[in-house]
């Protein structure tokens, strides 16, 4: 997939002020401070369509894109950012789960992982959550520059041994990394591939 225009749309906390489309959407989430903007910058080949920050938890809205006009990304508010207030924590939950549970075009979740961490309480939990809500969801773990192979290679064996434990089917996974661009074509690949099976779908 060639990305020939991105732009963005809209940013809210609800749901129902969501762009109305038939087009499907694909939403990234993750901790707090995984490197999701600077994903979706490199996944886009744009510098700074998504706000990159220092500071974690910089995203607090619904943030939609546009690209090559036939189909959305969504930048989702991160999680589990501990200097959060509780309320805020519920307020993100709720919204999110109203998010989820209310796009019926919501292709796919991409759910980001860092690479260099054991498996997180706060992912095991979200995972949990779209398994029971029946959100299609990947797995893409972050930063694999920042590491030997070998030692991504095993933090995401114990992912997925911890998953095991829980999950009778695993979820499909990637890895990537913004400075290389490890993974971008085979997330880009795997989009275009979805795509053309939900436009099937709606045609049929």
């Amino acid at each position: 997939m060639v990305i020939k225009d991105a732009k963005f749309i809209t940013s809210n906390t609800r749901a129902d002020l969501c762009p109305q489309t038939d087009l499907p959407e694909y939403a990234f989430i993750g901790r707090s401070n995984v490197g999701k903007s600077s994903l979706i910058n490199m996944l886009t080949n744009r510098l700074k369509l998504a706000k990159t920050s220092s500071f974690p938890g910089k995203t607090q809205l619904i943030n939609h894109f546009l690209i090559n006009d036939d189909w959305y990304l969504v930048d989702l508010p991160g999680y589990g950012w501990a200097k959060v207030s509780k309320d805020s924590r519920e307020a993100w939950r709720k919204m999110i789960l109203y998010y989820m549970k209310n796009r019926p075009n919501l292709a796919c979740v991409f759910v980001l992982l860092d690479s260099r961490l054991p498996p997180q309480k706060a992912d095991l939990e979200f995972m949990e959550l779209l398994g029971t809500m029946g959100v299609p969801f990947v797995l893409i773990f972050t930063k694999t520059d920042k590491q030997s192979g070998t030692k991504t290679d095993m933090n995401i064996a114990l992912y997925l041994k911890t998953l095991k434990e829980t999950w009778e089917e695993l979820p499909m996974y990637m890895k990537s990394s913004s400075s290389t661009k490890e993974g971008r074509e085979e997330i880009l690949q795997f989009i275009s591939d979805v795509n053309q099976r939900y436009h099937e779908e709606r045609q049929g």
